[in-house]
């Protein structure tokens, strides 16, 4: 079963969390210092990451910025702040979901399956080529005749979203559940923020600057002639 890392400053929830998950078969580790955690990450290579976002000290953005700069796995911030643009700003630095406070454990089960799923299944692929934009799937990671794009994974996962759908409109509700598992027309904004980033890194490459469009009140397009998967 999945490794599972839950990250907060308060003990009594991480001990609730840990015998809920170890009950349902995940091996779980806890820690309330983000700076232990940091090193735990490098120990036990955690399948993912339940990162509060409100500790002292070194907050959870700071970590999860910290984390990926040698870590892929997914990473999930919980917080008791609703604001749109902490769930973007925690996005952009290389989260993967964000939910709110109070939450039910079903549904932080079901966001850490649909965590997990997806990266699993991009394992079973090696490399997807559009030449000269090829996806490297083992390393999660974008390139434009070999130099990396340096996309954060949000970015990563929408361009193999529609990678992987060429010449299809991929609606932002299929874009929502690829992405964090369920869909909620309130992340049609933080989309639209995950793909203006995107885009703007492709444009750095005449070869790549029009291969995403805007599909108006309905999603994106990503435009090829030729495709192959290895």
């Amino acid at each position: 079963m999945s490794n599972i890392l839950f990250v907060d400053d308060d003990c009594d929830f991480l001990e609730i969390n840990a015998r809920f998950f170890t009950k349902e078969g995940y091996t779980v580790k806890i820690s309330s210092n983000p700076n232990d955690a940091f090193y735990l990450v490098k120990s036990f290579h955690p399948d993912c990451i339940i990162l509060d976002v409100m500790m002292p000290g070194l907050n959870g953005f700071e970590l999860c910025k910290k984390i990926r700069s040698f870590c892929t796995a997914p990473i999930i911030f919980l917080s008791g702040r609703t604001g749109e643009s902490d769930k973007i700003r925690g996005l952009a630095l290389g989260g993967d979901d964000y939910l709110v406070k109070p939450y039910s454990f079903r549904e932080l089960s079901a966001r850490i399956k649909a965590q997990l799923r997806r990266y699993t299944a991009q394992s079973n692929f090696n490399l997807i080529h559009y030449p000269p934009l090829t996806l490297d799937l083992k390393q999660h990671k974008a390139f434009c005749c070999k130099e990396d794009l340096l996309l954060s994974n949000r970015e990563y996962d929408l361009l193999l979203l529609l990678a992987t759908n060429p010449n299809q409109i991929v609606t932002f509700e299929a874009i929502s559940n690829h992405i964090w598992g369920v869909y909620s027309e309130n992340d049609q904004k933080t989309i639209m923020v995950i793909a203006s980033r995107l885009r703007k890194k492709m444009a750095s490459y005449s070869e790549l600057e029009n291969m995403i469009e805007t599909v108006w009140s309905k999603g994106y397009m990503f435009h090829t002639k030729q495709e192959y998967i290895k």
